[in-house]
Order: C-alpha cells, then sequence, then structure tokens
C-alpha cells in the first residue's frame, strides 16, 4: 500500500435488530466512499457483514467457526460499484457476533497488508451492540478482547465502533447490552480506538468521519516564556472550516481520440493602455499603485518587500490575564493546539503544570507568534487550559487569534436597560418566554444532544457529495429533493413542534404581533388622538428601513424619512448627534415661518418624529431642552394653533419612566414651566 492510501474495512451488523436503521448505515457508509472517490481515490475499501444467516469468510473456511460472518467486498481500491453495493446490504436473520467480525476483518488487513502501513489500517464498526457474543474456548471474553487489542495494537490497526442505540426494542436485555459496552471500551484501553454512541440518523452521518485528514503541524519550536526559559511545543490545527472541493475549469477541445489529453485550460492576461491599443505592456513595465485621496501613489515590488514586517519564528509570552477578560467575541479565526513537544519530557511536564495553574486560578496567557520566518506579519493570541482526564494524553493549550485596534467594530446600540418599563416583558411574558426555550433545549436530560458539532454534518458538503455522484452517472441529472435527514439541520423538529403546540400557542398569544407603521406619511390624527406618551403601537418604536440608510441629511421634502434613515446608520458613531442637530434646525425653521395650519401640523409631526427618536437613542436631554425652547419660542410668536397641543398634553417631555437619563418626573412630563437647574462644577 503507498505511503498516503488507508486500507479500510467496514464491519456492519445487518442482524434483525438493526433492520430499521439499516437505510441510514447504507447513506452513510455511501457518503463516505463517494467522499474517498473525491479526495482519496486510491484508498482500498473491504466490506464484512454479521448477522447474515449464510457464512463466507476465509477464516470459517480455514479453521472453521466465525459462523454468521460475510465477505461482500475484498480490500480493493475504492470505486463507483462498491459505493453502489453499499446501498444494497443484505438484511440478516440472526443475531450476529461482532467479535467474530471484528476478528474477519482484522485477518483481512492483516493478511493484504502484512506489518506494512502501521496506523494506515482501520476497521470501522457499525451496530447497535444488543445482541449476546458466545465465549470463547478458553478464558473470558475480556481475556479475548484484550488479546485482540494487543494484536491490533501490534499490528497497526484502528479501530472505531459505532453504536446505534435509538431503535432498541424491549428484548434487548440491559445485561447484555452493559456487557458489550464494556468490552467495546476494552478496545480503547488496549488499541487504539474509540467508541461513539448515536442515537439518530444525523448523529450516525457524522459519526463516520468521510475524510481522513493528515495532522500536520502549523509550527515546530518554542513557546518562550523569558528569555532563559523556553518550552519546546508544536502548534496543530483544531478546528478549520471544511470548504467544498476545487472545481477546475475543463477543456472540450482536444480531439476524443487523444488519449493522453489533459482537457486543462490556460488563461493569459494581457496588459493595455488603451482598449483599442495593440501594444502589450510587459511585466518590467507595470507597478502596482496604491489609492491616496485622489492620487495613486506608485510603489515598486522592492519598496513593498521593504515595507513588510520582518519577523522572527516563535512564540513568546507576553502576560496572564483573567478569564473572563477575552471575550468569546474576540476570536477571530480557527483554534489551534498547542502540544508539547512528545520527545522532550521535560517540555510536556513544563506545559502540565502552567496549564493546570491557569486553570486552578482561570487564567489564560496571551503570546505572540510567528509561525514561520518571513511570515510578513505577527499575530496576538490567547492560550487556553486544556487539562487532560486521560492518562496517556499530556495536557496543552487552545490557541486563539485575537483582534488589533483596527479589527474590533464598535456599532452603538442603546442599553437595553434604558428603556421605559412598558418597552419591558412582564412576568407572564417572561414564563411563557422561558418554557419556549426550554422547549426548544437541545441538550435535554436522559437524551442525547442535538447537533452536537464533532457528530452534526455539512448539509451543503453532502448535498455537493450526493448531487455530483448523480452527475457521474448522467450528466442530465436534475438536483434531488433535500435530504429528510439534513432537514433536521435547517428546520425545526416537527414531532417537538407538535408534541408543545400549546407552549408555541401560548407563546403566540402572549406577544400580539401588529403591522409596525413606515411612518412615511405621519398622520395628522396621530397628534390629534394620541398624547406623546401613550402605548399605542405607533408609540412604541420607530422601523427603520435597511436600504435608506445612505440618507445624510434632513431635508425640506422627506424631513421624518430622512431623520429616521439618519439615527438607523451605524457607520459612523455621530450619524445620531447630526440628525438630531439637523431635525431641530428644520423644526425652528417651520415654526418661524409658519404661516397656515399645514405648516404648523408638519412641524409638530417632525416634533413628534424627533421625540421617539430620542426615546429609542435615550437621548431625553436633548429633545427636553430643546422642547422648552421651542415652547417659549411659540408664546413668542404667539402660534395658538401650536400652543393647543403643549396645553393639552399632546406633546410631552421626556421622563423617567421612558428614558432612565432624564431629569423629569412622569408628573412633570407636561409642564414646561419647570425649569431645570444647572449642575454647578466642583
Amino acid at each position: 500500500m503507498a505511503r498516503n492510501r488507508e486500507g479500510l474495512v467496514l464491519v456492519l451488523d445487518v442482524g434483525p435488530a438493526m433492520h430499521s436503521v439499516l437505510p441510514d448505515v447504507e447513506k452513510a457508509c455511501s457518503m463516505l466512499l463517494q467522499k474517498k472517490l473525491i479526495y482519496n481515490k486510491y484508498d482500498e475499501v473491504g466490506i464484512v457483514v454479521f448477522g447474515t444467516e449464510e457464512t463466507g469468510n476465509e477464516l470459517a473456511r480455514e479453521i472453521g467457526g466465525y459462523e454468521n460472518v460475510t465477505v461482500l467486498r475484498n480490500i480493493r481500491v475504492v470505486d463507483e460499484v462498491v459505493a453502489e453495493h453499499v446501498k444494497q446490504l443484505p438484511r440478516g436473520t440472526v443475531a450476529g457476533d461482532f467479535l467474530d467480525a471484528l476478528i474477519v476483518g482484522m485477518d483481512m488487513l492483516i493478511k493484504m497488508y502484512g506489518n506494512a502501513q502501521k496506523g494506515k489500517k482501520r476497521l470501522c464498526l457499525i451496530t447497535n451492540a444488543a445482541c449476546p457474543t458466545k465465549d470463547p474456548f478458553e478464558g473470558t471474553k475480556d481475556d479475548q478482547v484484550s488479546t485482540i487489542a494487543m494484536k491490533m495494537a501490534a499490528e497497526g490497526i484502528k479501530m472505531e465502533s459505532i453504536v446505534m442505540r435509538s431503535n432498541l426494542n424491549g428484548d434487548a436485555h440491559e445485561r447484555v447490552i452493559e456487557e458489550n459496552d464494556h468490552l467495546l471500551n476494552l478496545f480503547s484501553s488496549n488499541a487504539i480506538a474509540k467508541t461513539v454512541n448515536v442515537e439518530s440518523p444525523l448523529s450516525l452521518l457524522g459519526s463516520l468521519k468521510t475524510r481522513r485528514v493528515a495532522p500536520v503541524t502549523l509550527f515546530r519550536g518554542d513557546l518562550e516564556i523569558n528569555p532563559t526559559m523556553k518550552i519546546k511545543v508544536w502548534v496543530y490545527k483544531k478546528v478549520a472550516e471544511e470548504r467544498l472541493p476545487t472545481l477546475k475549469m475543463y477543456s472540450d477541445k482536444a480531439p476524443p481520440t487523444d488519449k493522453f489529453a489533459k482537457h486543462e485550460v490556460k488563461i493569459d492576461y494581457d496588459y493595455k493602455v488603451t482598449a483599442e491599443s495593440t501594444e502589450v505592456i510587459a511585466p518590467e513595465e507595470r507597478i502596482k499603485g496604491f489609492r491616496y485621496g485622489r492620487q495613486v501613489i506608485p510603489i515598486s515590488p522592492d519598496q513593498i518587500e521593504t515595507l513588510k514586517f520582518k519577523t522572527d519564528k516563535g512564540m513568546k509570552l507576553l502576560g496572564f490575564t483573567e478569564a473572563s477578560n477575552i471575550l468569546r467575541h474576540y476570536y477571530m479565526k480557527d483554534v489551534n493546539i498547542v502540544v508539547p513537544d512528545p520527545s522532550k519530557e521535560k517540555s510536556v511536564l513544563a506545559v502540565s503544570a502552567i496549564a493546570r495553574e491557569m486553570k486552578q486560578t482561570n487564567m489564560v496567557a496571551i503570546v505572540r507568534c510567528v509561525w514561520r520566518n518571513g511570515q510578513g506579519n505577527a499575530v496576538v493570541g490567547v492560550l487556553t487550559p486544556n487539562v487532560s482526564e486521560r492518562d496517556d494524553t499530556p495536557d496543552s493549550f487552545y490557541f486563539n487569534v485575537l483582534p488589533f485596534a483596527e479589527d474590533v467594530r464598535e456599532f452603538p446600540f442603546p442599553s437595553f436597560n434604558k428603556l421605559p418599563s412598558s418597552w419591558k416583558p412582564d412576568e407572564q411574558q417572561q414564563a411563557v418566554a422561558d418554557n419556549l426555550v426550554k422547549m426548544l433545549d437541545l441538550a435535554p436530560s436522559a437524551k442525547e444532544e442535538v447537533l452536537k458539532p464533532d457528530l452534526t454534518p455539512n448539509p451543503v458538503l453532502q448535498r455537493f457529495y450526493e448531487y455530483l455522484e448523480l452527475k457521474s452517472k448522467s450528466t442530465d441529472a436534475a438536483l434531488p429533493p433535500m435530504d429528510e435527514t439534513f432537514k433536521r439541520l435547517i428546520e425545526q423538529d416537527p414531532e417537538l413542534i407538535s408534541n408543545n403546540k400549546s407552549i408555541m400557542d401560548s407563546f403566540r398569544g402572549s406577544f400580539e404581533v401588529k403591522e409596525n407603521p413606515k411612518l412615511k406619511k405621519a398622520s395628522k390624527r396621530l397628534l390629534r388622538d394620541k398624547p406623546s406618551g401613550s402605548d399605542d403601537e405607533d408609540n412604541r418604536m420607530i422601523t427603520y428601513e435597511p436600504n435608506e440608510n445612505k440618507i445624510d441629511m434632513v431635508g425640506d421634502a422627506n424631513p421624518i424619512q430622512d431623520f429616521e434613515a439618519m439615527i438607523s446608520r451605524r457607520d459612523k458613531t455621530d450619524w445620531t448627534e447630526k440628525a438630531i442637530t439637523q431635525m431641530k434646525n428644520l423644526i425652528v425653521k417651520l415654526v418661524e415661518n409658519c404661516t397656515d395650519d399645514d405648516e404648523g401640523d408638519k412641524a409638530l409631526e417632525c416634533v413628534l418624529a424627533l421625540r421617539k427618536g430620542c426615546v429609542l437613542e435615550q437621548e431625553p436631554k436633548q429633545f427636553n431642552e430643546f422642547l422648552n425652547h421651542l415652547f417659549e419660542l411659540c408664546q413668542e410668536r404667539k402660534l395658538s394653533h401650536l400652543l393647543k397641543h403643549f396645553t393639552s398634553k399632546k406633546i410631552t417631555l421626556i421622563p423617567k419612566s421612558e428614558a432612565a437619563d432624564s431629569d423629569v418626573v412622569d408628573e412633570n412630563a407636561g409642564d414646561f414651566t419647570v425649569k431645570q437647574e444647572p449642575m454647578l462644577e466642583s
């Protein structure tokens, strides 16, 4: 077997107790083989099933025994045939012995590869482990499992066991299940093996690792504590986004008879001064330019090289801080894991001592990292302790990149604590919301956690692989409907919703949903019929349209829409201040030029919009000071049709109940004679 190839034997339980989940097993195995055809097309795969009435394996023919175990496919290079074959697994009629099946699979790997390529040979067992195993001729079952596991370890064979426990019937004996679980756990103690328990088809798809990614170090070097103390460490990627496979451009211009045609597409670019010019500019005549205002500043490759940040490879400790100081949203990129150099015993001890002390004191480390020489930039990150629970696994750190000041996005939003009480849920609303959250808990007690990241496959990738397989058979294949299993990833569980309909109805009934007015055309009736402090729907919240957020001035034509659009902008911090100032100036202008009721009504509509905006943005002082000034202005000009709205308290100051920063109590919200005393500077 070549160095980068894997030899895999699928050991599948097809007994009667597995019949209900075999379609899911077929789907999972098919996806595994589809990915191998894409990423590891030279890998070799064999298939063993147990629980069949007939017996068909080499060990049974040579020495006898190993009944009800059938080899469906000997180990061969993966191809489209095996991907189809695994979709039609036989349905067995007897309870199989998974230990016999494992021995048959191990024997196939040993005979095929011998002692070569340790770590590239793998057994994958899928069963519910609910059927009893036979007693060995000598010793106990524990002894038998230990012998098998030690042989696997000696031959460099890895093993993973996926135990399906979703549809066990009442006949499954608890003692048998406990015994089988114990036997499977013994493999982990004596061989490179792990056991995963799953309860749903989705978890089964995620538990079967369909792509083999070789661990490659990002960094091997020193973690410098100080100039005289350095620890040898290795850094690996712990989590990285899996992307769609690279799609290459294909050319069909080669003659069909040319067996050696590569069908490659090459792209060349020609640079010209103008599109009409026939003269091509040579590479040495071109230079990069960077915009600076209206200019384009040319910078040569030598200058760009000189500007690069020169760094030396290494990790340097900058200090420690409390874990609470590093917020979760600071993490910027993929997670890496920092492990001590396994060949250096002192490094293992040093990392363990530091990690355990950090864990005990709830501290994290801030480090500067340069993964390779000439990297051109340095990153600052945080090391979080990862204390191992296993004796054979050393302690380590998780590494996350932290942002610099230029990377942080500051978006000013008003605090919920400053909102008026009428905008907050009451006890009954909070209770029904609590019930809704509990109902949709993805990790209920006594059940498997739903959508665990390490057991949840990416539906986009899986759908692509499924369609790619169809296209390989027919170029005209239509896109199939979404698989029901993957719908659980993008939709709520319909059974869960139907079983808790009362909770959903209670939540819906507690929060009356009404259409929010756009406020594009303010209604005069709003001013005449509703006081500004009322809790009616029109006074609750201003709704902003995202596509209107590019307004940068409150105009005369549509001042209310312009004002709302400006204060909803978050690309700069001063838009709210500008919007309020411009709206106040416009209102004063309208009042000073007021000659009829229509202009007065427009001014009052703008005042109402300004009040709502100041409540939303928690700027009560600006509005209250302006409203007092406006009241005095109306008195001076004797604008009776405007003053009546003040005296009838249709428009009021913003009290503390609506904005915590207000100096006006509720009783005085309509009293414009109350003057705020200026605060004395100390």
